[in-house]
């Protein structure tokens, strides 16, 4: 289906605001997926804050001029699905974890922080663990050295024979 002038103008404007606010731009080649697992892979990204979209690849090469995804406008051939994501890991996710389980869907290349990724960068960045695992890691760092304290001072307690209950003074401090 052709699209008329203004119509073209609407989806690179779409496409320009959606590149001014992402991180991450993924491409990948979808030749020979079936509508029932394109639709699963929209459903995820969709569900992890993806934009993902088939477009004309020079409309794409347009609404992605100006932008820090300009240095992938080379790559930007054949038939290819989009995928823009606000958070740096999340497109990039999506699409390598929906590639691991099928085979149609190839991973070309992408671009992150104004750089161009090729397929192994692209699957570098998908195994990143989440924001979330991130932080957790970085408390259970911050809390290490705490409870490892609290250990030792609770196994000097026990080896004093203190227990719970706190140790008594020896005679000869009580007499001083």
């Amino acid at each position: 289906m052709s699209l008329n002038r203004s119509e073209k103008e609407a989806v690179i404007s779409d496409v320009t605001s959606l590149a001014a606010k992402a991180q991450t731009l993924v491409m990948a080649e979808y030749r020979g997926i079936t509508v029932a697992d394109m639709t699963k892979l929209r459903n995820d990204a969709r569900s992890k804050g993806v934009s993902l979209s088939v477009l004309k690849n020079t409309l794409a090469r347009r609404a992605v001029a100006g932008s820090p995804f300009e240095i992938v406008g080379d790559q930007m051939t054949g038939p290819l699905i989009y995928g823009f994501s606000e958070d740096a890991v999340a497109a990039a996710k999506v699409v390598a974890d929906f590639a691991k389980t099928n085979d149609k869907l190839v991973i070309r290349g992408g671009a992150f922080g104004g750089k161009a990724l090729d397929v192994d960068g692209v699957k570098q960045l998908a195994s990143i663990p989440s924001k979330e695992v991130l932080l957790a890691q970085l408390l259970g760092l911050m809390q290490s050295p705490i409870s490892r304290t609290a250990r030792v001072l609770a196994a000097l307690a026990e080896k004093r024979g203190g227990g719970d209950a706190p140790a008594e003074a020896p005679a000869e401090a009580q007499a001083a």
